[in-house]
């Protein structure tokens, strides 16, 4: 079984959806970002203030990439798309797992519903005809 995965992301929720040859799986996964506020544009170094809480913003971030990945580290084939750095941030994080080598995507999306994610995915991954032969 070769699992396909498509998910488009943001640095507040991640809608996964997956392909196996059993059909379809989403879930649906929540940073709760918005109680974090990021104070400067880089990884915090000294223990300002700022800086300290700048450092729980990433690491809280680092803990929702991490919870992604639990979710699509066994599949052969991942699509990554959505609005802003999310998605190169979570292709960092898939880089460091040894997992980059099954990206075969990654796209600008704006916001989506799910259904329209599912749709972009299943373009992308189209179930196998019943003619196929493999």
């Amino acid at each position: 079984m070769h699992k396909k995965v498509g998910l488009w992301l943001d640095r507040n929720k991640a809608v996964i959806v997956s392909i196996t040859d059993n059909g379809e799986e989403r879930k649906r996964i929540t940073s709760d970002m918005e109680h974090y506020i990021l104070y400067s544009s880089v990884v915090p170094g000294d223990g300002s203030p700022e800086n300290i809480r700048d450092r729980r913003f990433w690491n809280h971030l680092g803990e929702y990439y991490a919870n992604i990945i639990t979710h699509i580290q066994d599949a052969k084939a991942i699509q990554i798309f959505g609005p802003g750095e999310a998605k190169h941030e979570l292709k960092k994080h898939l880089e460091e797992q040894g997992l980059s080598e099954y990206i075969v995507s990654m796209e600008e999306a704006e916001k989506l519903t799910d259904d329209q994610i599912g749709m972009k995915v299943e373009e992308r991954f189209p179930a196998r005809s019943q003619f196929d032969i493999s």
